[in-house]
């Protein structure tokens, strides 16, 4: 009688491990599935931020060779730039990266006069 109930010990001991090791596996694979995620989600939004930035390089070469440029949308490797100028002499150029779900915007401003301009601002903004 007593060896049955060694038996039954180690099989209560058995699963126990079996659960524990079980629940050490699972929080792992969930950590490993967040960290993955949110380096997607970093990755996407550095992608966006270099293509409003690309955008406003467009728009500062395009404002040299013509000083009546407005904008448009231009692709950019897996995004697009949205690019929209206003102003006069002081120019505002807003230039939106999407990449996927990320959207990453920036601003700048320049002064322009004699085929040249002078940079004023250059921020991101929401």
């Amino acid at each position: 009688m007593k060896k049955n109930s060694e038996t039954g010990q180690v099989l209560v001991s058995l699963l126990l491990f079996v659960l524990a090791a079980t629940i050490i596996i699972s929080g792992a694979v969930v950590i490993t599935v967040i960290n993955s995620q949110t380096t997607s989600g970093f990755v996407s939004g550095e992608e966006a931020f270099e293509a409003a930035e690309s955008g406003i390089d467009n728009a500062l070469v395009r404002l040299l060779r013509d000083s009546s440029y407005s904008g448009e949308v231009v692709s950019i490797g897996s995004g697009t730039a949205t690019i929209n100028v206003s102003g006069g002499s002081t120019k505002t150029i807003i230039s939106e990266g999407v990449v996927g779900n990320a959207h990453r915007k920036i601003q700048v401003i320049v002064n322009l006069a004699n085929d040249s301009f002078s940079q004023v601002s250059w921020n991101e903004i929401n």
